[in-house]
């Protein structure tokens, strides 16, 4: 334990039934009402639980003096900000900390004009191959729902083909840039959100690899109960980098490998009906993926 760096609180609400949980966690609190939760939490962080009667805001502070340098969770306490939120105390107060995904986030915000001159423009073979794999389970006609549109050219390629979409993703400066282009979007944090449903198919190209294993994991089991079907892309390798290529700007990249994410999709109820490598002329190679729901 370092007792120089401040503890973490991770406070998620009362009724949580799939927490995102990405860090290593030391202990978990939850109040009198939030005792089942937080036993389930608990056994499935394999840490203790500490019930706490009286879980008010003054109660953090003493948490917080017991666990510096640890991660904790503490289950049913809204200091008015929107759960899940990690929080630290810096001496003036409670600071919310941003996540790794929320930081990449503040990056797509400030330069999605940017990005959208950065990015490959119009069909391609490998795109038109992957389309391929998705109409051999996905018929024509069947409703999409695209997780992280970003410039909304996908969206225009699966409509193409006879698919009807709605393109949805978490910044809202491509939200606005969608419709500047004439498209109903959504505003949709697959994180913090429920998908909704039902549809055909849960579609998500280039943005899985922003979430880490725990966001990951959460989102997959939520498109599992909003679709039959799955398509995304990943980027191949080990571990995960910040990069400020492109955009001048701070963004998180998960990489995976294979089998690890096979196991991962069998872990949260998809059956992997294709699962293709491509190596791009930078030399990045990325896992094309289509599923469905076992």
């Amino acid at each position: 334990m370092n007792l120089m760096c401040p503890a973490r609180i991770l406070l998620l609400p009362g009724d949580v039934l799939e927490p995102v949980v990405g860090e290593r966690i030391a202990q978990v609190y939850a109040g009198s009402f939030e005792v089942a939760a937080g036993t389930r939490l608990a056994d499935q962080l394999g840490v203790g639980l500490t019930v706490v009667p009286d879980l008010v805001e003054g109660e953090l502070q003493a948490i917080a003096d017991l666990h510096r340098g640890e991660t904790v969770v503490v289950l049913g306490l809204d200091l008015g900000l929107r759960l899940p939120a990690l929080v630290e105390h810096t001496g003036d107060g409670w600071t919310r900390v941003p996540s790794d995904n929320e930081v990449t986030l503040a990056a797509y915000e400030q330069a999605a004009e940017k990005f959208r001159e950065t990015i490959p423009h119009g069909p391609s073979e490998t795109m038109d191959r992957w389309l391929d794999r998705i109409g051999e389970l996905v018929p024509a006609g069947a409703s999409v729902l695209e997780i992280g549109s970003g410039t909304g050219e996908d969206a225009i390629e699966l409509e193409a083909r006879g698919y009807r979409v709605r393109r949805t993703d978490a910044a809202r400066s491509f939200v606005e840039m969608i419709r500047a282009d004439g498209h109903q979007a959504d505003l949709l944090n697959a994180i913090t959100d429920e998908l909704g449903g039902p549809y055909d198919l849960v579609f998500a190209d280039a943005v899985f690899l922003h979430f880490d294993r725990a966001e990951l994991t959460s989102v997959l089991r939520k498109a599992r109960r909003a679709a039959g079907c799955l398509a995304f892309t990943t980027r191949e390798g080990q571990g995960g980098e910040w990069s400020n290529r492109f955009l001048d700007l701070p963004r998180r990249f998960n990489n995976w490998q294979e089998q690890p994410l096979r196991d991962l999709l069998t872990e949260t109820g998809w059956t992997i009906t294709s699962l293709d490598h491509h190596q791009t002329r930078l030399g990045s190679t990325w896992l094309f993926v289509v599923a469905k729901r076992t």
